[in-house]
């Protein structure tokens, strides 16, 4: 179990994320980070994702589940994707960053999750606790816990991903998927503004 990240440490991941937003937003290198001067917990190998919202509506997400990069440079990295790489929208100008929230979950290792059928897959999984993968050759797609939220029914839950990864929504009926769990710590630059 990850010890969880103190408030500091999160507050630096944000900024960390923050500058690397507004740098790729115009076209700059974000600000050098002196890695020495990190905690042990920002320097661990560990992935991430980052998402950003403009007035409460996504407006970039990226993540993965390689870990590459020590924490620090995960969510740098993340963040500059998110903000230009996310197949779903444009990239972020530099006009839009100030009004944009970023959010970080950092992830625990994914484990896989074996279960006999349907109906028993819905009894495993954790709403609002477990972020999932779906995977089917090399067909797959994750939602993060936060997910729940909005779609609290495991059958919807599990359909959409199906969909998100390109099957018919019911496939996860049909046949049995691989599927992975995971954890987030998620933290937003709103739980630290005064």
């Amino acid at each position: 179990m990850l010890k969880p990240l103190s408030p500091s440490e999160k507050q630096l991941l944000l900024k960390f994320a923050r500058e690397s937003v507004t740098a790729t937003a115009r076209h700059t290198l974000p600000p050098t980070v002196e890695s020495a001067n990190l905690s042990p917990a920002l320097l661990q190998l560990r992935t991430s994702f980052v998402t950003l919202t403009c007035a409460g509506d996504l407006r970039g997400c990226i993540g993965g589940f390689q870990i590459e990069y020590q924490l620090y440079e995960d969510v740098r990295q993340h963040a500059a994707l998110a903000a230009t790489r996310d197949y779903r929208f444009l990239p972020v100008t530099s006009d839009e960053v100030a009004q944009l929230e970023i959010e970080i979950s950092a992830l625990s290792v994914p484990q896989a999750l074996n279960y006999e059928s349907p109906e028993a897959l819905l009894g495993l999984l954790r709403p609002e606790v477990d972020g999932v993968i779906l995977s089917n050759g090399f067909q797959r797609a994750t939602f993060l816990p936060q997910v729940w939220e909005r779609v609290p029914d495991p059958r919807v839950f599990l359909s959409m991903l199906c969909e998100k990864m390109g099957l018919p929504h019911a496939a996860w009926k049909q046949k049995n998927l691989a599927v992975q769990i995971y954890q987030v710590e998620k933290f937003t630059e709103a739980e630290f503004k005064n």
